[in-house]
């Protein structure tokens, strides 16, 4: 069976790049690519070119890869979206995240990384490196709702907080509190979710579903 990839990149000479990488593996083929999200969601109207895997790009013109995705994951829950990016910046993996992506990986990843993650997208519908959660896989791959971790109710509105884009000293001057609090807050969730950074806890509060994503 060959899986179906699309790729999403504005790069054209890195897309065709990717797209002879992704068609040397032996499960997936890729037959399409696209410049922006916009041209992206247009061809998604037709079923017949709907793929197993989206390799997306984030910083795109047009319509960027997190917009792009939260309307495919609003619009076809069942594709895949696996974000594909130069940068590792916070920021923009939990947004791709809370967007609906499926992991995130870095440009310069290696190939057998690559199928790797293609693999692991389709058969469990997820892939997250190191560099993005240190959560543990049976974590991962069992869900559970409603607060078991043991959370104070301040704990848990950092924690909704910490699961947006603000940034740290934001929260702090959301929850009226001085930054060194914020900083106890997070060690706190951190060590009762048994999470290493902010990625992670986003993932697991997700996951687990600890906080509503808006």
């Amino acid at each position: 069976m060959s899986y179906k990839v699309v790729i999403v990149d504005d790069h054209s000479l890195l897309a065709q790049a990717i797209r002879d990488m992704v068609n040397s593996f032996q499960e997936f083929s890729c037959e399409m690519t696209c410049s922006n999200g916009d041209e992206l969601l247009k061809k998604m109207k037709n079923p017949a070119l709907h793929p197993d895997v989206i390799l997306m790009d984030v910083q795109m013109p047009v319509l960027n890869g997190i917009e792009a995705t939260k309307e495919l994951t609003k619009l076809y829950p069942h594709i895949k979206v696996l974000a594909l990016s130069m940068e590792a910046d916070e920021q923009k993996i939990i947004a791709m995240l809370k967007a609906g992506a499926k992991g995130y990986l870095l440009k310069d990843t290696k190939k057998e990384i690559l199928e790797k993650a293609l693999l692991e997208t389709v058969e469990f519908g997820f892939y997250h490196t190191n560099n993005v959660t240190e959560i543990l896989m049976n974590q991962l791959k069992n869900p559970d709702s409603g607060n078991h971790f043991d959370l104070t109710d301040r704990e848990l509105e950092f924690l909704h907080h910490a699961c947006s884009e603000m940034t740290y000293k934001e929260i702090a001057e959301k929850m009226f509190l001085s930054p060194k609090t914020v900083d106890n807050y997070r060690d706190a969730v951190f060590t009762k979710l048994n999470v290493k950074n902010r990625i992670g806890m986003v993932l697991f509060a997700m996951k687990h579903s600890l906080v509503e994503i808006e």
